[in-house]
């Protein structure tokens, strides 16, 4: 192994020496608590620590790093209070995560490290907005993500690359390429010759590199760095290692050849640095005696601190699923939630669409860290024209038409929150989310929970039927995300509601899936205040007083429920519209079904795991002894979304209303 020192100082490689061996003798010690059962679990990176702190102290200390499983000589190499990554690992309360993250699934905002996930290829999406962060601030920094040579095939990794690659963003890609994806060698993982190879294919720049040679990451890694912020381009390195244990300790190494071990074993990256050092006499026997037993006792000194035992307290778990608003911006709050509150405002008669517009161009102007981004919205306007003369008003950076890559996107929104940036996505249709399904679910909804980081995101989903646009533009997905907890998820009804909805949500530090009826876009009309203002999330509106029969619904439920009424004058409906899906405003549905006792649920989405079915299930616990009759669910058919407009009508929940209320009537 040929080390080069350059300009290095003697100092310099020392302290390059200290952080090196601190993750070996630290994976030891942990090695030895694992078989005593202190420690549940360890994913060990010895073998390739120089890679991690190699690239750690190449970077500036603010710069976003987003890690995987064998990354530890990152969180050392950033200063990482030793004693609280042992909590960490313990699963104690006063880790990183409060005992709710395993090993190395965590994050902290303070080091600039994004904890990751289990998936491992979102990781790298995030790092793209982070970068994208960066170029719209004009500063000059990059972020660098981790992936596996395993996790080079998953979709995340290509997506990442080529939003990265398509947007000019200044992020380091760096593959650890140590043989295998657990117990799967490389030559059954791809076929190309070298993964470096990949980089071509987006028009990026890469380099091998001997992932093992410490002196060779650390001055690979700057050298890409000022590439990057001097070219605003990402790079491509792949690091070639190996890692001398199993995927985790579990595992084993059984798959691997044996001599495999011994040829790595004599490229080990800490022992073959700490020779270099010794022949270049930058150290000696002693000064490596001197600084390992420090190292060692700094470890056992960490190691001290008492560990206190959880003590499980159920209010403060559900407390921490979301993060708590900003309240130091004024802005007015409507409450239209009562029918007989007159709305004391300028308003004006706009459409559905209008009112989505407004709440989004006036979110623009209110925060100049908003960003919008999705499938044609930029000088196309969107697929419903929605943000049509947006690009024109705030510019391309902040209106950003995107590659067809859901995941990315969601994956870059995260990033762009990281740095206290706002980020919309607009979900071209509602059905294609299932492509962005793993980011929305495993990495926004669980963020906070799991280490305090806010995902400051909205997404945009133009839903439902009535169109005849068949299977894949017609579905009605809410009840996914409302199973999901750390998403909030709002469905408005109305011009009014939509926009002020939209608002509130922007504004909410939290994940938000708003859920916008492609068939009332352009056929429902009404008031819209003028200014900028919020309808609160979580909390429903009576739509009409009734005594007779409560019709709890949303979305286009609300105008069948509506149309139903009108033509029925002798019912007195109770119409609840329930707005926001989670949190569920639990407090009006039980005054609507005290004041009639006679319930029906009404959702365009299939009956089948509907949310009318959670809604059902609640009442019956909750409200039993105020009902009159069974609760009926009145929704759509457990099929596709047929195409054919006569097969869709039939479809829809609207067409079995009147069978519903005539059934609950009786009783």
């Amino acid at each position: 192994m040929q080390f080069n020192r350059k300009e290095l100082s003697d100092d310099q490689l020392i302290e390059i020496y200290k952080n090196i061996l601190l993750p070996r003798l630290i994976e030891e010690k942990m090695l030895l608590l694992l078989r005593q059962g202190k420690i549940s679990k360890w994913f060990s990176g010895i073998g390739q620590e120089a890679i991690s702190v190699g690239a750690t102290l190449a970077l500036q200390e603010d710069e976003w790093i987003m890690p995987l499983h064998r990354n530890l000589g990152v969180f050392t190499s950033r200063k990482m209070p030793l004693h609280k990554l042992f909590l960490q690992w313990q699963g104690s309360q006063d880790g990183y995560t409060k005992g709710r993250e395993r090993s190395f699934h965590f994050g902290s905002k303070e080091h600039h490290i994004c904890g990751m996930i289990s998936h491992l290829g979102p990781q790298l999406a995030i790092a793209d907005g982070v970068a994208l962060s960066y170029k719209l601030k004009k500063e000059a920094k990059v972020s660098l993500a981790f992936s596996g040579d395993g996790g080079t095939s998953e979709g995340d990794f290509h997506e990442a690359l080529n939003v990265a690659a398509v947007w000019d963003l200044p992020v380091i890609f760096v593959i650890e390429n140590n043989g295998y994806g657990l117990s799967t060698p490389v030559n059954e993982q791809y076929r190309c010759e070298n993964l470096v190879d990949k980089a071509k294919g987006y028009g990026m720049g890469a380099v091998q590199i001997d992932g093992n040679n410490v002196l060779t990451v650390y001055d690979t890694i700057r050298g890409v760095r000022d590439y990057c912020i001097q070219n605003q381009k990402p790079y491509l390195i792949e690091c070639i290692t190996f890692r001398m244990r199993g995927h985790e300790e579990a595992s084993g190494t059984k798959y691997v050849p044996k001599e495999l071990f011994e040829i790595w074993g004599a490229k080990d990256p800490v022992t073959n640095y700490e020779m270099y050092l010794l022949q270049q006499s930058v150290l000696n026997a002693d000064s490596v005696n001197v600084i390992r037993e420090e190292t060692k006792r700094y470890i056992e000194t960490e190691l001290k601190v008492d560990e206190k035992l959880i003590v499980p307290n159920t209010l403060a778990e559900l407390k921490d699923i979301y993060a708590k608003g900003n309240t130091h911006k004024e802005i007015l709050l409507i409450d239209n939630s009562n029918p007989t509150i007159p709305v004391s405002a300028h308003s004006t008669e706009k459409r559905f669409i209008d009112g989505i517009k407004d709440g989004l161009w006036q979110s623009m102007t209110a925060h100049p860290d908003l960003v919008i981004m999705g499938q044609d919205i930029a000088e196309y306007g969107g697929a419903f024209k929605i943000t049509e003369g947006f690009v024109n008003e705030f510019g391309k950076e902040r209106i950003r038409n995107t590659p067809l890559c859901e995941s990315a996107i969601v994956g870059t929104a995260l990033g762009l929150c990281l740095e206290n940036f706002k980020a919309v996505m607009e979900m071209q249709f509602a059905d294609f989310v299932t492509v962005g399904f793993n980011q929305i679910i495993n990495n926004l909804a669980k963020i906070h929970y799991r280490w305090g980081q806010p995902a400051d995101v909205v997404i945009r989903m133009p839903t439902g039927g009535g169109v005849g646009a068949g299977p894949f533009h017609s579905q009605s997905n809410e009840s996914w995300f409302v199973h999901t907890p750390g998403l909030k998820v709002v469905y408005p009804s109305t011009p009014m509601d939509a926009k002020g909805l939209l608002i509130a949500a922007i504004n909410d530090p939290n994940p938000v899936m708003y859920f916008e009826h492609k068939a009332l876009y352009r056929s429902i009309s009404g008031k819209i205040p003028d200014d900028y203002f919020e309808i609160e999330i979580g909390k429903a509106k009576w739509v009409k007083q009734g005594e007779d029969i409560s019709i709890i619904t949303y979305g286009a439920g609300v105008h069948w429920a509506i149309e139903y009424a009108a033509k029925h004058p002798e019912l007195s409906l109770d119409i609840l519209d329930l707005r926001t899906l989670l949190p569920l405003d639990y407090d009006s549905i039980r005054n609507s079904v005290k004041k009639t006792g006679k319930v029906l649920l009404l959702h365009e989405d299939t009956l089948t795991g509907g949310i009318g079915g959670e809604i059902s299930a609640w009442i019956s616990e909750h409200c039993f002894e105020l009902l009159d009759g069974p609760i009926l669910r009145c929704a759509s058919l457990d099929t596709p979304v047929p195409f054919n407009i006569e097969l869709e009508k039939n479809f829809l929940a609207n067409s079995r209303l009147d069978a519903y209320i005539k059934k609950l009537k009786q009783y």
